[in-house]
């Protein structure tokens, strides 16, 4: 896959659709997380439990900021043991104006991709949602084919690419510094 092909889903997903694309592990139905009815249309899309929380792109650490994400100096230090990579890490987002994204957790995941490509996309449309690309329940999409099959008319974008066929590993960080893995 060329370099350009994962930035042609900028414009869709600027204007608040909704895009499949390979993402660092697997294929991800991706939106901007800042925008409210992008991540409810992925819900829908989905038919995925409204209580369960979407996994969150950023393309640098300090895009953890634009959530009041503000991990210490020793949580931030154990992150950066894991990032860029593909480990989704769970941190505490208290903060009531991502309820939206959060579900009542008052958590957030995120994962700071090791893929140039990945990162270039999310810098230019700001952090992304991206759960795996399939509706609960059944297995995540190995090919665009099978995500088409999936949501029949209903995603505004796909991007074909090789993915590696396995969901980030997810581990949770709590403020005091104590670490559960959540998904080995």
């Amino acid at each position: 896959m060329q370099e350009t092909d994962l930035l042609q889903a900028v414009p869709t997903i600027a204007r608040g659709d909704i895009a499949v694309i390979p993402t660092d592990t697997i294929y991800g139905i991706v939106a901007q997380a800042a925008n409210p009815s992008a991540v409810q249309k992925i819900y829908e899309v989905k038919r995925r439990n409204p209580s369960k929380p979407f996994i969150i792109l950023i393309s640098k650490l300090q895009d953890l900021e634009l959530f009041n994400v503000k991990p210490s100096a020793e949580v931030r230090q154990m992150i950066q043991t894991y990032w860029p990579g593909p480990v989704s890490i769970i941190l505490d987002c208290p903060d009531a104006q991502f309820e939206y994204l959060h579900r009542g957790t008052n958590t957030l995941a995120f994962r700071l991709p090791d893929n140039k490509r990945i990162t270039d996309l999310v810098e230019a449309t700001g952090p992304l949602v991206a759960p795996s690309a399939n509706p609960e329940g059944l297995p995540p999409a190995t090919n665009i084919e099978e995500a088409k099959s999936y949501f029949d008319g209903k995603i505004n974008c796909y991007i074909e690419g090789d993915v590696n066929a396995n969901p980030s590993k997810i581990i949770r960080i709590t403020s005091d510094g104590s670490e559960e893995i959540i998904r080995a």
